[in-house]
């Protein structure tokens, strides 16, 4: 038996004109030439270069004002050392010094992929057949630099997808440090990070063991004040840049899901925020979260971390931990499985692992899965999502790369109540690029981050070498019978 993809005629195709304004900053040196020359320009010469700009920009972002008013608020530090009194600056001045320390950055003008999908918290005005989901992105842009974006969609009884126009403004979360430390595990995470074991020796004994962002950093900057090496100093900023990747964030109650960007925060994400795997986990009780396994990137070293809501407004923001939580690809299962937490990983880049655990960010012991098997995962496999219960066992949508690091899409079945047992394997592709899915920003790629089942139909989103996204379609009674056909032989 040959199965039948359809493939949905849906193109999500990048916006360029989708931009954020974000502070800019060249170093403290040029900083203090601009707000030199901005402070020798008279009131009404302030005024009248800022009056237009308002009203230009105003048009292109929400609330451009506060905007400008927290980028020169960033730069308090720098009127103290040029002893000027910040507090007595005219509005429009300060609105003007802003300006020059703001850019506009579009967030997905270089890419636009590696979706995930899944069900909207807010299924109100539904009819039977229909279902309200929240798409995830991997949007790029200049440097390329990754985030996360959404838009939202419908689903209709004939599991026909519309996918709903973008809004016209996109906002950054305002961010909150009220995370308490584990002092064990964030000193584990510090040593893989490499940071100087002397230094990690000698907060050891001066952190309690549990400590707050402000305990920390009145420690670090402490102990800056007593070094006379930079590269010394350097070693405590990273410390710091460890901390600043645990956050919470928070967009405004006005802005529409396609609105909000997670753009990177800390550090130790500047130059990505990559592949998102958004699932809708469901506890003991009833009650569910959701949750989302990303990888953070600085330029070399990749850090898992571990994205959590209930709304879509404010997300929890850690790193994950332990021997498991290494490399790419962490897929968190939709709910506990005899009584724990369970894990895909992919810790050495080219196999599937498993994993349990009883803290959702602690993850040891991870057990090999899934090695390629097939021509077409030669190279390696990973998974596409998190993995979808059926009454048969548990889908895993995987990755594989074989010749020329073309990106196919395949599929496994793991047992149910043991998914360390593969019960079958697809033994070719479910989804390979077609002529019209080859060229792009990273050619011959298919890839997703998260399927889900509607309508007994199994709805694959997947990123087309790495430039837009569409939409697959395996009817699911199909999908289970070509794996007990296929087997695992």
């Amino acid at each position: 038996m040959r199965l039948s993809v359809e493939r949905k005629p849906i193109r999500v195709n990048p916006d360029p004109k989708r931009v954020i304004a974000r502070f800019f900053f060249n170093g403290n040196d040029r900083a203090k030439e601009v707000l030199q020359r901005v402070m020798g320009i008279s009131e009404d010469t302030a005024f009248g270069i800022v009056s237009p700009l308002l009203q230009e920009y105003s048009k292109r972002h929400r609330n451009i004002t506060r905007v400008l008013n927290r980028h020169c608020s960033k730069l308090k530090p720098l009127f103290n050392e040029l002893g000027i009194d910040f507090d007595t600056l005219t509005v429009y001045r300060k609105l003007l010094i802003g300006s020059y320390f703001t850019h506009e950055y579009s967030i997905e003008s270089a890419a636009f992929f590696n979706p995930s999908i899944i069900e909207d918290p807010d299924q109100t005005e539904m009819e039977d057949g229909q279902r309200r989901v929240i798409i995830s992105f991997r949007a790029v842009g200049e440097g390329h630099i990754s985030s996360i974006t959404f838009r939202r969609a419908l689903i209709d009884k004939d599991n026909q997808i519309t996918v709903l126009p973008a809004g016209s403004y996109i906002d950054e979360a305002e961010i909150v440090r009220n995370a308490v430390y584990n002092k064990k595990l964030f000193l584990e995470k510090a040593a893989i990070t490499q940071i100087n074991i002397n230094v990690l020796n000698e907060l050891e004994d001066k952190l309690d063991h549990h400590f707050e962002y402000s305990n920390l950093r009145r420690i670090i900057l402490d102990s800056q004040k007593l070094q006379e090496n930079d590269m010394m100093r350097l070693e405590y900023d990273k410390v710091l840049w460890l901390a600043d990747s645990y956050y919470e964030i928070v967009f405004s109650l006005d802005t529409d899901i396609s609105d909000r960007v997670i753009f990177p925060i800390s550090e130790y994400e500047r130059k990505g925020i990559e592949d998102a795997r958004f699932v809708k986990f469901v506890n003991d009780d009833g009650t569910y979260a959701y949750y989302a396994t990303y990888t953070a990137y600085d330029g070399s070293l990749i850090m898992p971390k571990l994205l959590q809501t209930t709304d879509f407004y404010n997300f929890k923001i850690m790193p994950l931990y332990g021997a498991g939580a290494q490399n790419k690809n962490l897929a968190l299962f939709p709910r506990k499985i005899n009584g724990k937490y369970a894990m895909i990983s992919r810790i050495d880049g080219c196999n599937n692992y498993i994993m349990y655990s009883d803290k959702i960010n602690i993850w040891e012991k991870p057990v090999l899965l899934q090695q390629p098997k097939f021509t077409w995962e030669f190279v390696q496999i990973g998974n596409c999502g998190s993995p979808i219960e059926t009454k048969d066992g548990w889908i895993v949508i995987t990755h594989g790369v074989g010749p020329m690091r073309r990106y196919v899409l395949g599929a496994s079945l793991l047992k149910l109540d043991d998914p360390t047992v593969e019960i079958g394997r697809l033994k070719e592709p479910l989804l390979v690029p077609n002529s019209d899915e080859r060229e792009g920003y990273v050619p011959n790629v298919l890839y997703s981050c998260g399927s889900m089942i509607h309508n007994n139909k199994l709805i694959i989103p997947y990123g087309i070498s790495d430039s837009s996204t569409s939409f697959a379609e395996v009817d699911l009674d199909e999908l289970l019978a070509k794996f007990k056909e296929d087997g695992i032989d």
